[in-house]
């Protein structure tokens, strides 16, 4: 009989692993608010950053101190920090039934029109994670700057069963 749970892991975070990532720690916040909320059948996430053992690995604006590819790599890191956050309100990824909505901010160079791109980075994640489920609604803002001079910050609303 075939089980979700994979020597321990859930089938999403089996998934991941096949990726070559894992889910991190739930990175504390950096101001008043809760990494996610659920609200009936609805996981929404804050905004979560690039963070990787808690730090941020890149900073500055897109289009001048980041490239637009390093960005997109960024983007997906946000992503994976943000399917933490789901996970520690409901427990267990296999739940998530849709992903719902992203909204990506890109903090960008004045010239830098590029953001679809690199908010692609966390849209295609989801994508390979969760196949029909993952395909979502966005948005792709750019922004003049971002906490801790981060490059990118995404945000996700998630359904679950």
């Amino acid at each position: 009989m075939e089980t979700t749970q994979t020597q321990g892991k859930s089938r999403i975070e089996a998934r991941l692993a096949e990726l070559g990532l894992a889910l991190p720690a739930v990175a504390a916040p950096v101001a008043a608010y809760v990494p996610a909320v659920v609200s009936g059948n609805h996981v929404y996430t804050s905004g979560q950053l690039p963070f990787v053992d808690g730090k941020l690995t890149v900073t500055g604006k897109v289009g001048a101190e980041v490239s637009a590819q390093d960005a997109k790599g960024q983007a997906a890191t946000a992503a994976i920090n943000a399917l933490a956050a789901v996970k520690s309100v409901i427990g267990d990824l296999d739940r998530v039934s849709r992903i719902v909505k992203v909204v990506g901010f890109v903090s960008s160079d004045p010239s830098f029109t590029g953001q679809p791109g690199v908010i692609n980075g966390a849209s295609e994640l989801l994508g390979e994670v969760f196949g029909e489920a993952g395909v979502h609604s966005r948005s792709a803002v750019g922004v003049a700057v971002l906490p801790l001079d981060s490059p990118v910050e995404v945000e996700l609303i998630a359904e679950f069963q």
